[in-house]
């Protein structure tokens, strides 16, 4: 089953969540501030998108607050996937993924998406 983390005032995860309403694409939705994605997830994640940059919110308060922009590049993989499972604004969103199906998405590009569920 295809899981959806969102925040609830993204407008780019209600785009989301309504392409995928639209669509008749079921799925279940998380909110990633309460119940950030698990390292599990993480790091499916971060192997199929190749980048710690392409699973973290760069633009995110908390991202600028920590420093992570200086940080990152010291850190190993694995204390940045801990960081983002203990603090979900961390995680880049919309953050969708059906490991079975082979969907991992972050963001929302339509294109990425559309191709995705194809």
């Amino acid at each position: 089953m295809l899981v959806v983390y969102t925040y609830q005032k993204c407008s780019t995860c209600r785009d989301a969540t309504r392409w995928l309403r639209d669509r008749g694409i079921p799925f279940t939705e998380r909110a990633i501030r309460e119940t950030p994605p698990g390292m599990e997830e993480l790091t499916a994640m971060h192997e199929a998108r190749g980048s710690l940059g392409k699973i973290c919110n760069t633009s995110g308060m908390d991202y600028r607050a920590l420093g992570l922009a200086t940080k990152l590049p010291g850190m190993t993989t694995g204390a940045v996937l801990d960081l983002l499972s203990s603090n979900g604004n961390l995680v880049k969103r919309p953050f969708a993924l059906d490991p079975q199906r082979g969907i991992f998405l972050t963001g929302f590009k339509l294109a990425e998406w559309e191709s995705a569920f194809a």
